[in-house]
C-alpha cells in the first residue's frame, strides 16, 4: 500500500508511475497493471475518503464522491453544479433546470470544493494520473429536467445547450484540479450509464407511460466528441457506462482513450467491438471486483478475480503481453452502497488483482 504526502502524514512520497501502453501503441498516463475507483464512496466525511483513496491505491487515484451527503452530493446535481450559465434546483421528481443559481446549486458547489480541500490535502507531492468524474452530457441529458418537468433529452436545442455548458464547466473543474495537484495527470471521466438507453429510445417520459425516442447515433457521437475534447483539451478521458450495451465502437471514434464498464454484463456480443477498441489502442477499466453486497471471500482470490479477463484476451486473440498495459481493474461501479471497511478492502484487491495481470501469466 503507498502513501502518499498529506499535511498530516509529515513527509513527501511521489509515485514514478511506469507509463505502460495498449495493444496499439497508446501510452496510458496511469501505467502497466494500474487500478482505480470509480467514484463513488460511503459516508459522508471527505477527508476520510480522500485519505482511503489516496492511501490505498497507487499510480491512478480519483476524486471521492460522496453521494450520502444527500442532493447536490449525488452525481446529477454535483455535475449541474459545474454547468456554465445553467442553474438547477431540487425538485420531488428530480434535478430541474432555474433561472438562477439557489440554494441547491450552492450546495452542490460548496460539497465539491470539500472534496477538493481534502484531495489536496492528502496528494501532496503525488505524481500520478488523478481521475475527476463527472455526468456525461447524454446521461445528464436524461436525468435533468426542462422547466415543464421533462427532459432535456426531448429538446435537440436544448441537448446541444447542455452539452457547450458542460464542456464549458468541465474546463474550469479540470482547471482548478491542475492547480490543486500540481503534479498529477489529470484524467476526465464522463459517467454514461443512460446511454445505451438513449441510443435504443428507452428513456421514459414524465408521464412513464412513454419513452423519448432514440437519438441517432451520429448525434451522440458528435456531442460526446466535442465534450472530450473541449471539457478535457490534452488530457486523456475515460467513459464510463456501468449499463448492459456498452457502445464501445462509439465510444472509441468519439476519443475516448479508455472504456470504464462492468465486466459481469459483457456477453459475446460484445467481442468484435472490444477486440476493434483494444487494437485501436483504447483502454479498458474492467469491473470485475464487486461493489458491495459481496462477502470477505470475493477478495481473497486477486488472480481469480481477473480469470474472465484473461479468458476474454484469449478468445479475442490478443497478445497476452498487452494485457497489463491494456487493463485497468476496478470495482464493478461506485462504492457508496458498501461499508467503509468493505470500500478499502475493494480497491486494495484491485491494486493485487492487477498485479496479478503483470506477474502471474498464463
Amino acid at each position: 500500500m503507498t502513501e502518499h504526502t498529506s499535511a498530516t502524514d509529515g513527509g513527501p512520497a511521489t509515485d514514478e508511475a511506469a507509463t505502460g501502453g495498449s495493444a496499439g501503441g497508446q501510452a496510458f498516463p496511469w501505467g502497466t497493471a494500474a487500478a482505480t475507483g470509480v467514484g463513488s464512496m460511503p459516508g459522508e466525511d471527505p477527508r476520510e475518503a480522500a485519505r482511503t483513496v489516496a492511501g490505498t491505491l497507487e499510480s491512478f487515484l480519483f476524486l471521492p464522491e460522496l453521494p450520502a451527503r444527500g442532493p447536490g452530493a449525488d452525481m446529477t446535481g454535483r455535475t449541474a453544479g459545474l454547468l456554465a450559465e445553467l442553474y438547477a434546483r431540487v425538485e420531488p421528481s428530480g434535478w430541474r433546470l432555474g433561472d438562477r443559481p439557489g440554494r441547491d446549486t450552492r450546495r452542490a458547489r460548496s460539497y465539491l470544493s470539500a472534496d477538493l480541500d481534502a484531495l489536496e490535502e492528502f496528494t501532496q507531492g503525488y505524481a500520478g494520473a488523478l481521475k475527476v468524474a463527472a455526468v456525461g452530457p447524454w446521461t445528464l441529458a436524461a436525468s435533468l429536467e426542462r422547466r415543464n418537468g421533462e427532459a432535456m433529452l426531448g429538446d435537440p436545442g436544448a441537448c446541444r445547450d447542455l452539452a457547450a455548458s458542460l464542456a464549458e464547466g468541465l474546463r474550469g473543474h479540470l482547471a482548478d484540479v491542475r492547480r490543486r495537484v500540481p503534479g498529477a495527470r489529470v484524467v476526465l471521466q464522463l459517467d454514461e450509464p443512460s446511454l445505451p438507453a438513449v441510443l435504443t429510445g428507452r428513456v421514459p417520459t414524465a408521464s412513464g407511460y412513454r419513452t423519448h425516442r432514440a437519438v441517432d447515433r451520429g448525434v451522440v457521437e458528435e456531442a460526446l466528441r466535442g465534450v472530450l475534447r473541449e471539457g478535457a483539451g490534452e488530457d486523456p478521458a475515460v467513459v464510463h457506462c456501468c449499463a448492459p450495451g456498452v457502445p464501445f465502437g462509439l465510444l472509441r471514434r468519439a476519443g475516448a482513450a479508455a472504456v470504464s464498464f462492468d465486466f459481469r454484463l459483457l456477453t459475446e456480443r460484445d467481442d468484435d467491438a472490444l477486440g476493434e477498441a483494444v487494437e485501436a489502442g483504447t483502454g479498458l477499466l474492467a469491473g470485475v471486483v464487486p461493489g458491495a453486497g459481496a462477502g470477505e471471500g470475493a477478495l481473497s482470490d486477486p488472480a481469480g478475480t481477473v480469470g474472465g479477463v484473461r479468458s476474454l484476451w484469449r478468445r479475442l486473440g490478443l497478445a497476452p503481453g498487452s494485457l497489463a498495459e491494456s487493463v485497468t481493474v476496478t470495482p464493478s461501479c461506485g462504492l457508496a452502497g458498501a461499508s467503509p471497511a468493505y470500500a478499502r478492502a475493494a480497491l486494495a484487491h484491485c491494486v493485487r488483482a492487477a498485479r496479478s495481470l503483470a506477474n502471474d501469466p498464463e
